[in-house]
């Protein structure tokens, strides 16, 4: 089970964007992140007329190592940590470890 999953808002604390908050849009592979405008490069794009577009630079996500980011918690308004618990229904979920605040409910 991984730490950080698709929807979770995560905050990025190293490389060019250290500090920028964003979504996790999906998880490229085992280890890389692709996060809403977070790690933004240029793409040059030739034209293709026939699917209809445009050439030209567009700016777009490029994925991120996932030991780059953390996920944010809001109640310390920082990112933090996360473990696994089991509940009392045999659930495995995720929980902050600076408040012990379940993330998966």
């Amino acid at each position: 089970m991984n730490k950080i999953k698709k929807g979770d808002e995560v905050i990025v604390i190293a490389g060019r964007s250290k500090g920028q908050r964003g979504t996790v849009l999906k998880r490229i592979d085992e280890k890389r992140l692709l996060v809403e405008s977070v790690n933004m490069i240029k793409k040059h794009v030739k034209p293709n007329p026939n699917a209809g577009e445009a050439g030209g630079i567009i700016d777009k996500e490029s994925p991120i190592n996932q030991s780059n980011v953390m996920i944010f918690n809001p109640a310390i308004d920082k990112g933090d940590r996360v473990g696994f618990k089991t509940l009392d229904d045999n659930r495995k979920v995720r929980f902050f470890k600076s408040n012990g605040e379940v993330i998966d409910v």
